[in-house]
């Protein structure tokens, strides 16, 4: 993709965190980006601070979560864009009374699980008869390495005491997502991939991250402005590719 606003972007849960930042770096490319968020307010006021750093973002509402929201965030992109060649679903939760399979919340995991799979596989399913309509389209998944089974079963791990069940489980579900798409892809110029962005120091991990949103967001914007089939079904962090 070149640097010119005629490229569309969508990120979701984009007010804030992690998803700001990609927002912003994405739009310092030159792309025309919509920063996504559930509130309203919160959304629009990202998205006049951005813009009043001179780059092209406007809010558009979009609650992953609820069909008929999703459906009216893809009919104004259609209106207003006619495509879109990014999407970057990384709208998603974690809540800690979520736990290891004999303790954890049923609520709870429930909660996290429909936000942070089905919600992103609900926004793909409507955006993409846009993105097919894109030179290279792109969805970026935004995962984590508590989502691979192979570090998860790996007693040296750095993280292997960290037993999520709804967490890790849905971040496992979207790769699985990743995975998939590729496959009913093939034919087509859309790409996706699972991006792990590290321990972010957000409202998600507790403020507990090792590094700011604005450093990880650099790798995301990175896979986001690949182009083709290059990283095919890739699973990726800085350091390279995590195993599933």
């Amino acid at each position: 993709m070149t640097n010119n606003t005629d490229h569309v972007a969508l990120v979701t849960g984009a007010n804030k965190g992690i998803g700001y930042e990609i927002a912003r770096q994405l739009a310092l490319t030159g792309v025309s980006v919509l920063l996504g968020a559930r509130d309203a307010g919160r959304g629009k006021s990202a998205a006049k601070e951005l813009v009043s750093q001179g780059l092209n973002v406007a809010f558009i509402q979009i609650d992953i979560c609820d069909g008929e929201s999703i459906a009216a965030a893809a009919a104004k992109i259609d209106a207003e864009h006619g495509r879109l060649d990014i999407l970057v679903n990384n709208a998603g939760i974690a809540d800690y009374t979520d736990g290891a399979p004999s303790v954890a919340a049923l609520d709870t995991v429930r909660r996290v699980y429909e936000t942070n799979f089905i919600g992103a596989l609900a926004v793909t399913q409507s955006m993409l008869p846009l993105l097919r309509r894109s030179e290279a389209g792109r969805i970026v998944n935004m995962s984590s390495s508590l989502g691979s089974l192979t570090l998860n079963g790996d007693p040296s791990w750095q993280f292997y005491d960290v037993k999520l069940i709804g967490y890790n489980a849905s971040k496992a579900a979207l790769n699985m997502l990743t995975v998939q798409l590729n496959a009913e892809l093939r034919e087509t110029k859309i790409t996706a991939v699972s991006a792990c962005p590290g321990l972010v120091n957000t409202e998600l991990s507790g403020n507990r991250g090792d590094r700011t949103p604005a450093e990880a967001a650099v790798f995301v914007v990175r896979l986001a402005r690949l182009t083709d089939h290059d990283a095919l079904g890739a699973y990726q962090s800085e350091q390279g590719t995590v195993p599933w």
